[in-house]
Order: structure tokens, then sequence, then C-alpha cells
């Protein structure tokens, strides 16, 4: 217990999301579990030979069950009554309740947009691209409201360092099994600074049932970035911890209050230094990149253009494309985002779109397409999703049969996702990250592969 009071003078600030028993411990009353809740979370200063001037002079007591109450939007009563009791035993943060929206101790920030992260190892209990896909769309929850960027690395050291691991795992704050906590962050900076550590002996998932990886995610990548708790209930950063579907779940207005005042809002101005892209299609003899609001382009060997609005070009269409392809004439260009189409000709989007994408064809779990390709030697398109891909008949308008199948099994040396596609003189180029692969489309085999630089 003494170790957590540290916390807070630590220069790399712990913080995790706890799950206190339902029911005290064997022997342990509520007066008993009470007070070691408020050791941990709201500073309760007692020790053995103290305890029973604490039980005489109530006072004490009453104080921090008042500030507790407070802080978490109970009735304010002082007294151990039954809803203080419940918001006890409810799954919550391990780390100390203080402000609305607060920063670590010392005001700990990035003093950079572009930060890298890496998964060390996976947990049995989900697919290795689930827990890829998971922790991705965690990290994007962030940099939607902020210039921050981030990018994952498969080597080296990055500044946030993701693992799953057991009890005792060299960083002094063991895990205590199921139940327990279920994962710790550490606040920005050297070494440790920033590593994420999820409890393994959890069942992690990306549904409801289990522990829901993207929440807690989500919740431990904000102390990583330098938040400390919220109280209120809708923010993500408040200490407990209430199941939402993870697509539809948004940042509440106190989540992006409380990053915004550390890093500002998002760039009004494209980041030219971050090398992915949402999307990549030729347009007639041009080669298009989309990011966010904004698309460059230019010719397979040329330099590129200035980065322009995609409101600029086409008022009508949404940010944020997701997938694009164009078809064998030249003239069709099909952009993809969430579960809608949008059919862009002669550079003019067309009347009647956007669509559903279950037109094509697709089944209902398919949410959105990370990325699409047409082949002209086939007059096939392939459309990309999570790890899978769907083949699609551009003279019969009709997905080939048997599919999905596996981005591995089918194109060696990609996958298991990628974020975007190109078909240009008999190759493809895939992005994923940072790396550009050129890919033999007749071989089947990948001939080299890039590291994208600042555009």
């Amino acid at each position: 217990m003494k170790l957590l009071l540290l916390i807070l003078v630590l220069q790399i600030t712990f913080s995790g999301i706890a799950s206190l028993p339902i029911k005290a411990s064997s022997g342990e009353n509520d007066m008993a579990m009470a007070m070691r809740y408020l050791v941990n979370f709201y500073d309760l200063r007692i020790d053995d030979d103290k305890e029973t001037k604490i039980k005489v002079h109530g006072n004490i007591m009453e104080n921090k069950l008042q500030e507790m109450q407070q802080f978490l939007g109970l009735k304010v009563t002082g007294k151990l009554d039954v809803s203080t009791l419940d918001m006890m035993r409810k799954p919550r943060c391990g780390m100390p309740d203080v402000h609305d929206f607060s920063i670590m101790p010392g005001r700990l920030v990035w003093r950079k947009h572009f930060i890298t992260y890496r998964i060390n190892n996976y947990t049995p209990d989900m697919r290795r691209e689930d827990v890829d896909s998971v922790i991705q769309e965690a990290f994007q929850v962030w940099s939607k409201v902020t210039p921050l960027r981030f990018s994952r690395v498969n080597s080296l050291r990055a500044d946030i360092m993701i693992r799953f691991a057991y009890g005792e795992h060299g960083d002094n704050y063991p895990f205590s099994g199921k139940g327990g906590i279920l994962a710790h962050a550490f606040g920005p900076g050297p070494g440790i600074g920033g590593d994420i550590h999820f409890d393994e002996a959890e069942t992690w998932t990306k549904t409801y049932r289990g522990v829901n990886l993207f929440l807690v995610a989500v919740h431990e990548i904000g102390h990583s970035l330098g938040l400390y708790h919220s109280r209120d209930r809708k923010a993500i950063m408040f200490p407990t911890v209430s199941y939402v579907n993870p697509t539809t779940f948004r940042l509440s207005a106190d989540d992006i209050r409380g990053i915004q005042s550390l890093y500002g809002g998002p760039n009004t101005d494209p980041d030219t230094c971050d090398p992915s892209f949402d999307a990549v299609t030729t347009v007639d003899d041009k080669i298009f990149f989309f990011k966010d609001r904004f698309f460059w382009w230019k010719f397979p060997k040329g330099p590129w253009s200035n980065a322009s609005l995609i409101s600029s070009l086409w008022p009508t269409l949404p940010s944020g494309i997701q997938a694009a392809y164009e078809t064998g004439n030249k003239k069709d260009v099909f952009l993809f985002k969430g579960d809608k189409y949008w059919l862009v000709s002669n550079l003019r989007p067309q009347s009647n779109y956007p669509k559903s994408i279950r037109s094509l064809g697709f089944p209902d779990f398919v949410k959105k397409i990370d990325a699409a390709v047409f082949n002209p030697h086939l007059k096939k398109t392939y459309f990309f999703a999570d790890n899978q891909y769907w083949r699609y008949d551009e003279r019969r308008q009709i997905m080939d049969p048997n599919y999905p199948k596996l981005i591995i099994t089918n194109f060696p040396g990609i996958g298991p996702k990628i974020d975007a596609v190109y078909y240009y003189n008999r190759h493809y180029y895939f992005f994923q990250g940072s790396k550009h692969v050129e890919y033999d489309a007749h071989h089947n085999r990948v001939i080299k592969i890039h590291e994208m630089r600042c555009k």
C-alpha cells in the first residue's frame, strides 16, 4: 500500500486499472475494505498503531469518504452507505483520484508529435491481428483530437512499449491475478516512461465478454500521454471502467479538453512527416494519396504535389477516405469510408451515391474496407478488410465464390493487415505504416521493401 502512495512523487507516474473484489476478502469487513480503498485512491494515511484512533476519531474517515463521494458523483454523506460501497467494488483504475482532468505531476508530456509504439508480445486470448487492430484503433482515438501521430515499429526500442505479463514482471508493480489490476501505464519519459502493461491473468477480448482490450487501452494510452483521472462519468479517464460498444465509442468533451490542454488540437495542415496513408489509387496517369482531410498526387516517377484539401476537389465527399481504386477505363474511381462508397467519374462525384458496401456483396460483419485495388488483366478488384480479402468480378458485377481468404496465405510477405494499395505496371504497391512494398502481381512475390520518408 505504501508503494502506491509513492506514485505521486515519482518522476514517472504509475497508473493501472484495478478491479476491486466484489466482496471483501475473507475475514475483511466493509470498514476494512473501505479503509483499504481510501488508502489506495484518496491518500488516507494510516499505520497499525493509528488504526484504533481513526476508528475513534471518525472525522478523518468521514472527510475522506466525502472527498471520494464528491469526486465520483455520489451523494455526499460522509457515511459508508450502500452506494459508496457499490462504487468501491467497481472495476477502476489503480491511480489516485484528484482533478476533473489532470496531468501527471511535473506536467510530463512528450516533447514531439510523432510517437512510436511496439507490441512486445501477445495474449493467447485473441488473434494477433485482432490485438494489432485494437491497439492501433486505441491510438487513433487520441490522434484524431491532437497533432500527435503514432506509428507501430516491430524492432528496437519504441517510445511506448506494450506487453502482456503475469504477476511480478520487473517494474516493481506486480499484477495480482484475475480480478485485480487489469493494466498499468507510465507517464511520458525515457526508459520505462510511456510503457503499458496488461495483466495476462485476465481474459482479453474485443467484445463485451471478458475484459475489452480497446477500452482499457484507450484509458491507459491517456496515462501514457500524460493524463490523470476525470470526475466526468462519461469520460474514458473516469476512474471506474464501464463497457461501451467500441464501434460507437467517442471521447467525451472532458477527455478532449484534457488532452488538448497538453498538446493542442489537431493540425489544420497535414503532417508531412507522417509516412502512412489512409488510401492510395491511380487516377488516370497520376497516383493519388489520401490522409485525413488531405490528398497529394504525383506521377509514377515524378515529384510530390503540395497537399490539398479533399473538399477543395470534391466538396460533397467526406474526409478520412479509407480505401480507393480506379477501374480499367481510367475514368471511374471508387472511394470508401465506413460502410459507404462513392463513385467519381472524370473527377466528378456521381449522383445516387453513397451506396452501401452490402450492395457489393459484403457480409454484415464487415464494417469498413481497409484497401482496394483493381487488376486490369484479370478484370478483378481485390478488397482488403482486417486480415482477409475478397475478390470482385467487375465484368459480372458480383463477388467471386469461396471468399474471403487470408491475406498472409495468398499474398506471401504481405499482411496480416494493410493500409492502402494501388496497381501500376503489373505490380501492386502495398502500404503498411511506413513500409511501401513493391509486389509482382504475376509471380505473386515481394520485389522490394521501401521505407517511406517525409512527403
